[in-house]
């Protein structure tokens, strides 16, 4: 039997993406439990423009305390226009003002701040680049950072984003690739748009073209209605050394609009109105599935870092929550159980496997199952490009309505109600 109080259990937090400072939360509340979150930059800071914030994240936003203050506009309807003609092919699913957990757009920046106001003072540490980690068998494991300081600890949780260096250590030969998918996001003031005529401005509209798309959408409450989020793709960009990278870089506006110019004139006047340097550029890389988060009986991979599989429907965030709330109910619950700290991550580490590994599996299976579809997307080989959208979204459709169809397990998800279920069943397993 476990004694009567577990020893102190060390953690480095590596990152704080919405994966890190989930882990800072929901792990710093744990007893008994030291927590210390490691971040390269020498400050907090946001890229991108917009995120989604669907069932599932405000699910468990309410889990971890910090759903207060996560406000934006709903993405119901999300419109779905041909970007040529700015002819819409498939309405959305209407807006629900009584779903308190509807799909929402939200700034980034309110995420994230409403997640730091969760992480107790002095948690994060910054200007800690890790270089290096160092298996120290019974002792734990050492991470070293580029500054030349190191810490031992029992457990290391990488929440470095899609490049992760905890990722490297556990599979050194890791392919990831660039998937020829480039976007480029900014957030711009209402007020610059007001003079398009027809130009929606307070729903969710996604413009499909031939190789490349738009969305546009209001990020705040529409009562106080201040900005909109431009986020545009397109898929069959040349790669770029040095330039094409994953992480946010400047980028002009010609350059943006140098690829939109054939569009509907609605989108291609309202690209021009964005304020110069406005605009950030994100290359999408993506790599196979992997068959465990966790190694060495102690790392532990959360957030993008253990599903590279450029982008996550739209509900990536919530993903690094989840990650990062399951592995404190692992522990939790892991505790009950074993006697050494060794013993509790091991075990920790195997619950988490056996709960997030497969959901990861399921969501890569149907991203390879869309492959030719983006394939054909990007290629631009159809006669009639409205008639084949129109055909798209009334069967299988270019993406899945959130809460329907193959995906509704990632936006209607529940991850509280996941963790009952695994509960129930590894007590049918004892009894067994």
């Amino acid at each position: 039997m476990p004694s009567a109080t577990p020893a102190a259990l060390r953690i480095a937090v590596i990152g704080t993406g919405p994966g890190g400072l989930s882990s800072a939360i929901a792990l710093s509340e744990l007893p008994n439990v030291s927590v210390r979150v490691y971040e390269s930059a020498p400050a907090l800071k946001t890229h991108g423009a917009g995120i989604s914030v669907n069932h599932n994240g405000f699910k468990v936003l309410e889990l971890l305390g910090a759903r207060e203050g996560v406000t934006g506009a709903s993405t119901n309807p999300t419109v779905q226009r041909n970007a040529y003609t700015g002819e819409i092919v498939d309405p959305g699913v209407p807006h629900d003002p009584e779903d308190k957990y509807e799909a929402r757009r939200v700034r980034r920046l309110v995420l994230q701040e409403s997640l730091i106001a969760r992480v107790p003072k002095g948690l994060i540490e910054f200007n800690k680049k890790l270089v290096s980690l160092e298996d120290l068998e019974d002792d734990g494991v050492r991470a070293i950072f580029a500054d030349g300081t190191d810490t031992t600890v029992d457990l290391v949780v990488g929440a470095d984003g899609i490049r992760s260096v905890v990722r490297k250590h556990m599979v050194p030969d890791y392919p990831l690739a660039f998937t020829h998918q480039v976007g480029w996001r900014t957030l711009v003031p209402v007020e610059l748009l007001q003079h398009i005529p027809d130009l929606p401005l307070t729903t969710t509209s996604w413009w499909r073209g031939a190789a490349k798309s738009v969305w546009l959408s209001p990020v705040d409450e529409l009562s106080n209605l201040k900005l909109m989020e431009f986020s545009v793709r397109t898929y069959n960009e040349p790669y770029i050394e040095g330039k094409t990278v994953s992480w946010g870089m400047p980028v002009s506006g010609e350059k943006v609009l140098s690829r939109f110019k054939d569009l509907d004139p609605r989108l291609v006047e309202a690209i021009k109105q964005v304020p110069e340097g406005g605009w950030m550029e994100f290359a999408s890389y993506a790599g196979p599935s992997l068959d465990t988060s966790v190694a060495w009986g102690k790392l532990v991979l959360v957030g993008d870092s253990s599903h590279p599989s450029a982008g996550g429907f739209g509900s990536g965030s919530a993903f690094a929550m989840e990650d990062s709330w399951i592995l404190a109910r692992a522990i939790e619950h892991a505790r009950k159980s074993t006697d050494t700290v060794a013993d509790t991550v091991v075990e920790a580490l195997r619950i988490f496997d056996t709960i997030r590994v497969p959901f990861y599996k399921s969501m890569n299976a149907f991203r390879e199952s869309q492959k030719e579809n983006i394939k054909k997307m990007a290629q631009a080989v159809w006669d009639d490009f409205d008639a084949e959208l129109r055909r798209r979204f009334a069967s299988d459709g270019l993406g899945v309505k959130r809460g329907q169809g193959f995906l509704s397990f990632v936006y209607s998800g529940d991850i509280g109600k996941t963790w009952k279920e695994f509960v129930e069943s590894e007590k049918a397993r004892n009894r067994g």
